[in-house]
């Protein structure tokens, strides 16, 4: 099984869901981290999921600060998706670092 580590990224996240990852099919990810930077002047709040489920849920950051969301490593199946939400709009961007195992 080759393994192949990744970054993706989404910028401007605001206040509709944004998918910043889906795991290819046939294709186990262990997820290595995920940093949200708020790009505001103003405390934000933001929610992040994994495979559906919340990993954190209206987070607040402070502003022109980041939050480093994973304490600890998550495993993501075929489909399972990351979504990143803010409570301001274009306020958030992301990085997601990721190992993916085919």
């Amino acid at each position: 099984m080759p393994n192949t580590f990744r970054n993706f990224t989404s910028s401007s996240v605001g206040t509709n869901e944004v998918t910043t990852y889906t795991v290819p099919p046939s294709t186990t990810t262990v997820t290595i981290g995920l940093n949200v930077a708020n790009t505001t002047t103003s405390q934000i709040k933001v929610s992040v999921k994994a495979a559906g489920v919340h990993v954190v849920k209206n987070a607040p950051i402070p502003a022109e600060s980041a939050l480093s969301v994973l304490d600890g490593k998550i495993i993501l199946e075929a489909s399972d998706k990351v979504t990143v939400t803010s409570d301001t709009a274009t306020s958030a961007d992301a990085i997601l670092s990721v190992l993916e195992q085919t």
